[in-house]
């Protein structure tokens, strides 16, 4: 289907981070959009005051009149993570709608479009964040489809008036192949959704096939050090053809150089902290310089990127106390975040909620969580956040908390890791994980808010 022979459009999943920003896209360019999601959430109410309809029960009795009748400029899309017996989804399989997986749909909506596309097991929403958030700063302008909510914008979707478009372009169920970009990043690929892939290899094979998509004269930018050699490679080593330097912290934020062949800037200042975006930044910067964007507007538009919600979080900053929450849900993102907060507070306790997010990644890697986790203070531990997947016999957070050898560490609910937050108070607090552990941030900022 054509971009422009959609009128209609319906979201099953409306509520996901993808989803909502490719429907907050068609509502802009004044399609008739309407879209069910099982839970309602502050996503979904933003997109209802933005005039979209949500329907919360999963039957057909809750469609809106002009989607019970399939019409040629009629498009249903849908998520994987929509479970396969939904009545609404088979709704429209039975009745000969058109469906598109989101991912298809992005395809569509940045073909005939200069497209910019970052991929990777972690790093591609403040990477792809941050390249929107530098092209809209600088005045170049583009469309954005994010897999975060940007605090800059407080919104997952940029829209511009060129023909530019930025999109996060997602590894899970091989659904960036649909995409063909005219610049590409891939900022990790670290073996992960391996209940998809089966192993390394597989998840490997689709980021080649990914670097293969570039359009005829297109550019990969791609982080030194992973096994694909046709891209201009960056990194925090000098031998790479972009990268950082001189990282040094002052005042609690993060300062660095940049080179690359024909470029060098000097003391960039990021609000974000860890070596890992300082390499984020370096991919962005890169992107930025290849579309001609002058130096000094780069620098400027780095240090006003606020970051991601749930990207390193600052939920409370006081003198006696700090709050971070970040959405890391692998063993390098835990690491990575864990090594940002030793940075800058290495004088203080670290305190830790983890949430561990689906079985099998809490199998798959188990002994790596375990290690990454026994580097912190203290530990709470969450039951596992099933999302998609039912229970694998001999898979909880005992297996995790089984194989660490940190002393202090428990497993409690959540209402118990609230109780044991208001009675500890602890200087800093870091909650980590992919599922609802987020449920937790109004109680637990109201606790350490005060002094």
């Amino acid at each position: 289907m054509e971009l422009d022979a959609i009128n209609r459009i319906y979201f099953v999943g409306i509520g996901g981070i993808g989803m909502s920003a490719i429907a907050r896209y068609f509502a802009k360019r004044g399609c008739v959009v309407c879209g069910y999601d099982k839970t309602r959430t502050n996503l979904t109410i933003a997109l209802e005051q933005e005039g979209i309809l949500i329907s919360y029960l999963d039957d057909e009795s809750s469609l809106p009149v002009c989607f019970l009748e399939n019409h040629e400029d009629t498009l249903i899309v849908y998520t994987p993570a929509v479970p396969k017996n939904s009545l609404i989804l088979n709704y429209f399989k039975d009745n000969g709608f058109s469906l598109k997986k989101r991912s298809e749909v992005l395809g569509i909506i940045s073909k005939g479009q200069f497209c910019i596309a970052v991929a990777g097991t972690h790093g591609k929403t403040t990477t792809s964040s941050m390249i929107a958030h530098i092209l809209t700063h600088s005045g170049y302008g583009c469309t954005a489809f994010l897999g975060g909510i940007t605090t800059n914008y407080n919104s997952n979707f940029l829209i511009g008036e060129n023909n530019v478009v930025v999109v996060e372009a997602d590894e899970f169920d091989r659904s960036f192949l649909t995409l063909h970009p005219d610049l590409s990043v891939i900022t990790s690929m670290d073996a992960d959704h391996l209940d998809i892939y089966g192993d390394a290899a597989h998840l490997h094979e689709s980021f080649h096939l990914f670097a293969g998509q570039l359009k005829e004269g297109g550019t990969l930018f791609v982080k030194a050090g992973l096994p694909i050699s046709n891209g201009v490679t960056y990194s925090l080593w000098e031998n790479s053809d972009a990268y950082g330097s001189n990282i040094r912290v002052v005042d609690h934020s993060f300062v660095f150089d940049y080179h690359c062949e024909l470029e060098e800037i000097k003391d960039l200042h990021l609000l974000l902290p860890g070596k890992h975006n300082v390499e984020n930044a370096v991919a962005a910067i890169s992107i930025a310089l290849k579309l001609g964007i002058d130096t000094t507007k780069i620098k400027d538009a780095v240090a006003s990127f606020t970051g991601v919600k749930r990207r390193f979080e600052y939920i409370v900053n006081t003198p006696g106390h700090i709050y971070i929450d970040d959405y890391a849900h692998h063993p390098e993102e835990l690491r990575a975040c864990f090594d940002a907060v030793r940075q800058l507070y290495p004088d203080k306790k670290l305190t830790v909620i983890f949430q561990p997010h689906l079985f099998t990644r809490t199998r798959d890697f188990a002994d790596g969580f375990a290690e990454v986790l026994s580097s912190v203070d203290e530990l709470i531990l969450l039951e596992i956040y099933p999302a998609r997947e039912i229970p694998i016999e001999g898979v909880n957070s005992a297996l995790l908390l089984d194989k660490m050898t940190l002393g202090n560490k428990q497993i409690l609910t959540k209402g118990a890791a609230l109780e044991k937050i208001k009675t500890e108070r602890p200087e800093l607090l870091v909650t980590v994980g992919a599922g609802d552990i987020d449920t937790l941030i109004p109680q637990l900022k109201a606790t350490l808010s005060h002094d």
